[in-house]
């Protein structure tokens, strides 16, 4: 299928859901998000390494917290297993650990695989079951393969994306520095 193709096919996707009051980010046809936009709400499982959370994570719930939202492919794979330690050894500095910032690790993963990995590594944040896709789809990071892209959103108090990082680059130092720069300013504490 040529682009203009794959285009008039997403446009019409996107004009069809409009007409009928839907949201395009649902129905498939992916949006562009960019700074500044509210993010989109979502309802998912969420899990610790103590075992799945007794109350579904809806991100709405979440205002007045700094979100970060960190899309990745696989649990137990060599570039996530880098990026999620990277995480939760750097989780009191980057992640003011855990006072007004929300980490959580999205994957396809079911909920099962996660606290195994969680707990295993001794994550001390959150993970998303993202089973039907539909959180990765709402933020652009569904691949269309089974497994979500390694993006990144940093979530602001007010529900507004404040950054991204797409694709984000686990194994660059630079790359966790920024990140703690976006939170810091998110949470006010830069």
């Amino acid at each position: 299928m040529s682009f203009r193709s794959r285009f008039a096919q997403h446009l019409g996707a996107a004009l069809v859901a409009s007409a009928l009051g839907l949201s395009p980010s649902l129905t498939g046809a992916q949006t562009a998000l960019k700074v500044g936009d509210a993010a989109p709400d979502f309802t998912v499982t969420t899990v610790t390494a103590k075992g799945v959370d007794a109350k579904p994570f809806k991100l709405s719930e979440h205002k007045g917290e700094t979100i970060v939202l960190a899309f990745f492919p696989k649990a137990r794979t060599s570039g996530c297993t880098v990026q999620m330690e990277s995480y939760r050894d750097k989780y009191a500095d980057v992640f003011k650990g855990g006072k007004k910032v929300t980490l959580v690790g999205v994957s396809a993963d079911p909920d099962t695989a996660l606290v195994s990995w969680a707990k295993d590594a001794k994550f001390q944040f959150h993970f998303a079951a993202d089973t039907d896709r539909k959180v990765g789809v709402a933020y652009g990071a569904n691949a269309g393969t089974g497994y979500h892209k390694r993006h990144l959103y940093v979530i602001d108090p007010q529900g507004r994306i404040a950054y991204i990082t797409t694709p984000f680059n686990q194994m660059s130092a630079d790359a966790y520095t920024q990140l703690g720069d976006a939170i810091a300013k998110s949470a006010g504490t830069k």
